[in-house]
């Protein structure tokens, strides 16, 4: 029987217990994180992507994407191909180091000369993902009259590279890959044809002039696409139902002389309205999907809505009582949006949403006078989509007074310091709880008073982790909140009254420094503990304002601008782009934000509250079970808990970013 001092016990925390991941490894032990896993439709993708950017850039002609027999897919391009010469800096054919390094690629020089001046996305992880994560991978380049060849396997090189002289039959140009994505990482290894072949011929329309052909080796089919006429044409044929005004389309893009936006950054659209059938909405930024829209839907939204509101107030077409909203304009819409984006920021890994703050108002910029103009030309159909947004917005009011009246009766008196919104419709209706009553008063000032309530705290909120429910009133600011919102304290299994809920989204609305941070800690506790269904329902956020704003001077034809950072990343971002401007080094000036009460009602408006420029943050039950999570908080709330929460802070605390 061994002795205790000879037990290696299996939680022995070493130096060695550090394990660094190198290379690929990271994608290998967590493709979920850079990839779709349900099949390899999203790094066959990347591929494509690559071969797409060639065509953007003028490069390229054709895309072919094989299907073979034995499972593996190719995609074949007439770019450049890629450079297989040593790399001046790493020592390595640069081919070598597209395909396994995650942050390598031709698309993070946006300067003249650069690769790519449009190109989807700056993530550095693309082809590198497909590598990792196939059991074969070869690529061949054609370029200079040479041919170059290499193969990988689990994201290694197998078959070193060898470039040989170009002979009759090969490409003059062009890159092929050839990917067998490895089953093991996938819960099908079926690529789903109906997506595949969707977005094959989205691209081909989003770049007329090129030829897209898909060949399935198991079924004999080939199928091909080009368009010359573009979204319109895409549009009228995957439409449901026939639009009730004539299809309009356009396009605008900046030049050399824009004061805001870069050369060639801008959309084009295509939009028609339907009275029946699903809309149909597709955006694309630099021919990236962009699946769940984002800031460029948006720009499109807010153009739209503009010119339609312009056009019904100049033909006093408004019915008294009747306040049209963006969604009203929008319920009927169905688009294609393409738009180009010098530097797009995505939401995750796999591109499907669109962050660049500055595509809403390029957007919006190149719709709104272009539809105003249209509509103005063409009255009677301008009168008709009027007609369609009104009828919308009917609907709408009409919905939220049938709700108004089931809770007419035995309503507690709202508190006299929240600054209610106009609207009755819960589902576009949104309560901030601000903290301080300056900042509140920004808040006010600043809102949609449309759908906007503002509810300001006073001081700290309190610690509810221990309080009874029936002494929970006895606190002023927490009976003011729970009168606001229209929902009784409750417990996890309780079945509250939600028909009197009057907002569909609770947003804590805190200083971006540490006491900010206590304020939406003691907050998120008083839910958690208190209103479990309003999380449960998807009914409360947090609102995220910035840390940082930075003032850049006016350089060339660009005018003085400011901008707003999150946090250090953000800020760190904000000054290479400046820096790629050509702006001085200290040539900006950086001021933080000591709180909310600093920023002015329109700062405010811009960074905080215009839900499309916002970020909020949605809250959310995590992976641990209810009784899981409430054993955290008990450690990290309770009263009694001082040496639970130091252990807690002993093994926990590298991995918590502090603000002193």
């Amino acid at each position: 029987m061994a002795t205790q001092s000879t037990v290696k016990t299996s939680n022995e925390y070493s130096e060695g217990s550090i394990r660094v991941l190198k290379g690929l490894e990271p994608v290998k032990q967590r493709p979920g994180m850079y990839t779709r896993t349900d099949n390899p439709l999203h790094v066959i993708q990347e591929v494509l992507d690559n071969a797409a950017d060639e065509a953007l850039a003028g490069h390229g002609k054709k895309i072919k994407v094989i299907l073979h027999a034995d499972g593996s897919v190719s995609i074949e391009d007439d770019g450049r191909g890629i450079p297989f010469g040593l790399h001046p800096e790493e020592n390595a054919p640069v081919i070598e180091l597209v395909f396994t390094r995650l942050h390598a690629g031709g698309k993070f020089d946006k300067g003249k000369g650069g690769a790519y001046s449009f190109s989807g996305g700056l993530h550095g992880v693309g082809v590198s993902v497909t590598n990792a994560l196939s059991t074969r991978l070869e690529a061949t380049s054609y370029r200079e009259g040479k041919v170059a060849r290499l193969v990988f396997s689990g994201g290694d090189v197998t078959e070193p590279l060898v470039a040989r002289a170009a002979i009759e039959g090969d490409r003059k140009q062009g890159t092929t890959v050839r990917a067998w994505p490895d089953p093991k990482y996938f819960e099908s290894s079926a690529l789903p044809m109906n997506e595949l072949t969707h977005l094959l011929r989205s691209k081909a329309v989003l770049m007329p002039g090129v030829t897209v052909t898909l060949v399935n080796e198991k079924t004999k089919e080939t199928q091909q696409w080009q368009y010359k006429a573009g979204l319109r044409d895409y549009l009228m044929q995957t439409l449901n139902g026939e639009p009730v005004i004539p299809l309009f389309e356009g396009e605008g893009f900046a030049d050399a002389n824009h004061e805001s936006f870069a050369e060639g950054e801008g959309a084009s659209w295509a939009v028609a309205f339907t009275e029946d059938g699903s809309p149909v909405r597709e955006s694309y930024v630099n021919l990236i999907p962009t699946s769940a829209g984002g800031t460029h839907d948006s720009g499109l939204r807010d153009g739209l809505f503009t010119a339609v509101k312009s056009f019904i107030e100049l033909h006093g077409l408004l019915p008294k009582g009747v306040k049209l909203m963006p969604e009203d304009v929008f319920a009927r819409a169905s688009f294609v949006l393409s738009a180009k984006v010098l530097d797009p920021q995505f939401q995750g890994q796999i591109k499907e949403r669109l962050n660049s703050r500055d595509a809403v108002r390029l957007v919006s910029s190149f719709v709104r006078p272009t539809l105003e103009l249209w509509l103005n030309e063409h009255v009677d159909y301008g009168k008709k989509l009027a007609e369609l947004a009104i009828k919308a917005a009917q609907t709408r009011q009409k919905a939220g007074q049938k709700v108004e009246k089931r809770k007419s009766s035995g309503v507690a008196v709202l508190p006299g310091k929240l600054t209610d919104c106009e609207s009755k419709d819960i589902l576009h209706n949104e309560v901030f709880l601000v903290e301080g009553d300056s900042a509140g008063g920004s808040a006010k000032m600043g809102r949609n008073k449309e759908c906007q309530a503002v509810l300001p705290l006073r001081g700290k909120v309190l610690n509810t982790w221990e309080v009874d429910r029936d002494r929970l009133f006895a606190n002023n600011e927490i009976h003011d909140i729970s009168v606001a919102i229209g929902v009784d304290p409750h417990g996890p299994n309780d079945t509250p009254d939600m028909s009197n809920l009057r907002y569909g989204k609770v947003c804590i609305l805190s200083d971006a420094d540490v006491d900010g941070s206590h304020i939406q800690v003691l907050l998120l506790t008083l839910f958690f503990r208190h209103f479990p269904k309003l999380i449960e329902a998807g009914h409360l956020y947090v609102a995220r304002p910035p840390l940082f704003r930075v003032d850049a001077p006016a350089r060339g034809k660009k005018p003085a601008s400011k901008a707003y950072a999150l946090d250090d990343g953000e800020l760190t971002a904000i000054l290479d782009k400046l820096r790629k401007d050509g702006v001085k080094e200290g040539g900006w000036s950086i001021s933080r934000f000591k709180g909310l009460g600093e920023m002015s009602a329109e700062q405010l408006w811009d960074t905080t509250l215009n839900p499309d420029t916002r970020r909020l943050l949605p809250i959310e039950l995590g992976p641990l079970d209810n009784a899981g999570t409430e054993n955290l908080m008990t450690q990290l709330m309770g009263k009694g808990e001082a040496a639970a929460r130091r252990e807690l802070m002993e093994l926990h605390g590298d991995s918590i970013e502090i603000d002193v």
